[in-house]
């Protein structure tokens, strides 16, 4: 069975040099978005604050809010990629995490060595990617490139083998990041089929997207994240709702629960 447990979150960012023109760059370059607070002559940028909840196996969850809102920042927690400042997160059941297309690939090995190398740094047992390189192969559909360094890929070709791999683990709790981008269009629709099927096998799904045919084909609760906080946690249609009552709204609820603390 699979299970999360966020408690209490709080993931906060030092920004350096922050008095240049290079903070901006910083901050999409870490990804995060979140309230930024100086004091002392420090910088700091809180992605996360204060995230609480509590998923359970057949949850499907939409990660929903405003770009800088906290979506990404959350899923990498989830992932263990990032670690709190404060507070904890369990999660029980293999993980599979579909956002980070550069993780465990080395530009200078062939694609058949990246199969590898991105497997085993995803978690899988040599035995486990033994069995499916193959399969991997054919879906990047790679052709004789497989055996050639991956810094003679393009963008598209190196995307198809990172998919490839990823999707190929049988995850109890699956993380997707909308913005992972798979290939060229051609190779899309094949792309879904696959996600879709994942989708199926996991026991949970916590998905971040601005997609809402997307978010509701797929998910059937949500969560509104708003400047890093957690604003509601519930019925996707209400979660919906409320996000499409705009920034007064999602101010007004920040605002509440601040008071309330």
């Amino acid at each position: 069975m699979s299970r999360i447990v966020v408690d209490k979150v709080r993931v906060e960012y030092p920004i350096f040099n922050s008095n240049s023109r290079s903070l901006k760059n910083t901050l999409a370059l870490i990804g995060t978005g979140g309230r930024i607070m100086a004091s002392a002559g420090r910088t700091n940028v809180l992605a996360l604050d204060n995230v609480s909840f509590e998923l359970n196996e057949g949850d499907r969850v939409a990660l929903i809010g405003h770009n800088g809102s906290g979506k990404s920042t959350l899923l990498r927690v989830l992932a263990g990629i990032y670690h709190p400042s404060q507070g904890q997160v369990k999660v029980e059941g293999k993980i599979g995490a579909i956002f980070d297309q550069g993780y465990g690939l080395d530009t200078e090995a062939t694609g058949r060595e990246n199969i590898y190398l991105r497997g085993l740094a995803l978690g899988m047992r040599s035995r486990e990617i033994e069995a499916r390189v193959d399969e991997i192969i054919e879906f990047a559909e790679l052709g004789d490139f497989i055996e050639l360094p991956m810094r003679t890929y393009s963008a598209g070709m190196s995307a198809r083998l990172a998919f490839g791999v990823t999707t190929t683990i049988s995850a109890d709790v699956l993380l997707i990041d909308e913005g992972i981008g798979a290939g060229d269009t051609a190779f899309l629709e094949k792309a879904n089929q696959r996600i879709s099927q994942m989708v199926e096998r996991a026991g949970i799904l916590v998905l971040g997207s601005h997609s809402e045919t997307l978010l509701k084909h797929t998910c059937n609760r949500g969560i509104l994240m708003h400047h890093g906080k957690m604003i509601m946690n519930g019925p996707l249609d209400e979660v919906l709702d409320c996000y499409h009552g705009g920034m007064p709204a999602l101010n007004a609820v920040a605002a509440e629960q601040e008071a309330a603390k």
